[in-house]
């Protein structure tokens, strides 16, 4: 059983899918490639959406358009991926962008310098709502952080998601291995966006992981995905 806990596959939410069109086919390489269970990741980036309330509206009606077209799509729960940004821990009804049905909440850093803050903001919210961290893709802030800061935000005992490109990049597989060897809780996701340039790979991911990554990857989240939404 393969889970994609981070993608983008609502059409016309994000810059991922472009087109209900778009997202069936997404949807079907992603069956074609074993993955039973899709958890829908539309961006959520505080200072650009009116309210939590305004952007859970457009996050239902974008998966609406995938359930008009094709009602046997029942593999779908609808998460986000939430950018850090100072102050956001104070939003009202922010524990409303978990995984649906559970306690998973997954967040993106920024792109920029290593922020202390940044965890603050997280424990906040984690500790209020009594939430589980997803840190997303945290492979790409190899460039970022130091070594001192990457293990900060290890030592948060978060869920680590990578993205499975990290298996096609000598430097990401590297650190990808190296903290599984080191026992920390690692889960994958496609984090697709379209069908061409970022497009579903868990291909990629079945070819280079060794099968028991996979395998600890579901037993991470399966517990909580079995819950009722």
């Amino acid at each position: 059983m393969l889970i994609d806990c981070h993608c983008h596959i609502l059409p016309q939410i994000d810059d991922g899918s472009k087109s209900t069109e778009m997202s069936l086919n997404m949807i079907a390489l992603q069956h074609q490639q074993g993955v039973e269970t899709i958890i829908a990741t539309p961006h959520f980036h505080a200072h650009r959406e009116k309210s939590i309330e305004d952007y859970l509206q457009k996050r239902q009606t974008a998966f609406e358009k995938i359930m008009a077209e094709n009602p046997a799509v029942t593999d779908i729960r609808l998460g986000a991926e939430v950018a850090v940004e100072h102050g956001l821990s104070r939003i009202p009804g922010i524990e409303k962008l978990a995984y649906q049905g559970t306690k998973l909440f997954l967040f993106e850093f920024p792109y920029s310098r290593f922020d202390q803050r940044y965890i603050e903001e997280i424990y906040n919210i984690c500790n209020d709502y009594g939430l589980t961290p997803v840190i997303a893709h945290l492979h790409r802030y190899l460039d970022c952080y130091t070594k001192s800061e990457m293990k900060k935000v290890l030592e948060m005992n978060a869920i680590i998601q990578c993205n499975n490109e990290a298996f096609g990049n000598f430097k990401e597989r590297h650190f990808v291995k190296k903290i599984l060897k080191k026992g920390y809780r690692v889960v994958f996701g496609s984090d697709a966006h379209n069908l061409d340039s970022r497009k579903p790979n868990f291909d990629l991911l079945v070819k280079k992981a060794k099968p028991e990554w996979i395998d600890n990857a579901n037993q991470i989240l399966s517990p909580y995905l079995q819950k009722t939404p």
